[in-house]
């Protein structure tokens, strides 16, 4: 606990999290405004279209709920129960959702790819091993960056839907909140087991440049075996790839059912005790 709260200090006091937060915000602008600006505009060319036939607005107000269900069902994988439960939700928050979370991993590695390496080069570590024990030192490194890192996905998750519900006047507070925090707790749960893979990959290497490189390495690798796990065929071996993948797990989390989120929820448990108990094997053999 001490070395967590120790450990966050630091990270606020050096400005790291302000260059953290103005990058991440700058990334999900961009995305919101870009999608945001291709809706509205394949919108109003619908409506445009629908008005030089001479469709009523009943025919137009349909031709945009059918559009929105569409694009609800394929983010969804046309999961009946997670499209109603998320029809209430504007598309916009949907399609930042899923781009800022393809993204996430490879901004948590930047945000903690030196969290043990940083410490392990130059020896300073010692000084922490030689006060605590080595798993406390790892796991307060560990929660400082989870710690930080939920509070400005919050903050970013914050902006997002109150953009949305500007642009959405119908989007009602009690809906948004909800919400919020059903997303903000998806990221939660898909987010630590990200941090325990970059806390591993600061703990293989002494150097923090090569625990970076070699994280996005085990990141691309993920993304191919999942990808590669999904297109083939169902009867071919190669399918279950797919399954040691982290990002296979993600299509759930916003999921109604207590027993699908619960399914994807333990499979992100489940990588983030292998990452960090083999975090803690190394860390236990290296000579400090």
């Amino acid at each position: 606990m001490v070395i967590w709260a120790a450990e966050l200090r630091r990270a606020v006091r050096s400005g790291r999290a302000l260059v953290l937060l103005g990058l991440y915000s700058m990334f999900s602008a961009l995305v919101l405004l870009v999608v945001g600006f291709v809706t509205r505009e394949l919108q109003g060319q619908v409506n445009e279209k629908l008005m030089e036939a001479g469709a009523d607005s009943e025919a137009t107000a349909r031709a945009a709920d059918e559009m929105q269900q569409g694009v609800l069902g394929f983010l969804t994988s046309n999961d009946t129960a997670m499209m109603q439960a998320l029809s209430q939700v504007p598309i916009v928050v949907l399609i930042v959702f899923k781009i800022t979370l393809f993204f996430l991993p490879a901004y948590i590695a930047l945000m903690g790819f030196d969290q043990v390496s940083g410490e392990v080069g130059p020896r300073s570590i010692r000084y922490l091993t030689v006060r605590a024990r080595r798993s406390s030192v790892l796991l307060g490194k560990f929660l400082s960056q989870a710690t930080l890192l939920l509070g400005l996905v919050l903050v970013i998750d914050l902006a997002i839907f109150v953009y949305a519900r500007i642009l959405n006047p119908d989007f009602a507070f009690g809906v948004l909140a909800t919400n919020l925090l059903k997303f903000w707790g998806a990221t939660i749960v898909f987010s630590l087991a990200y941090v325990a893979l970059t806390t591993l990959c600061s703990s293989l290497f002494r150097s923090p440049a090569v625990s970076l490189v070699f994280n996005f390495i085990l990141l691309f690798v993920f993304w191919l075996m999942d990808s590669v796990g999904r297109a083939v065929a169902d009867t071919s071996p190669v399918r279950f790839v797919r399954y040691l993948s982290p990002s296979y797990y993600s299509g759930n989390l916003l999921h109604p059912q207590l027993a699908e989120f619960a399914g994807s929820g333990g499979a992100y448990a489940a990588f983030a005790a292998i990452f960090l108990v083999g975090a803690y094997g190394v860390l236990r053999a290296r000579d400090l």
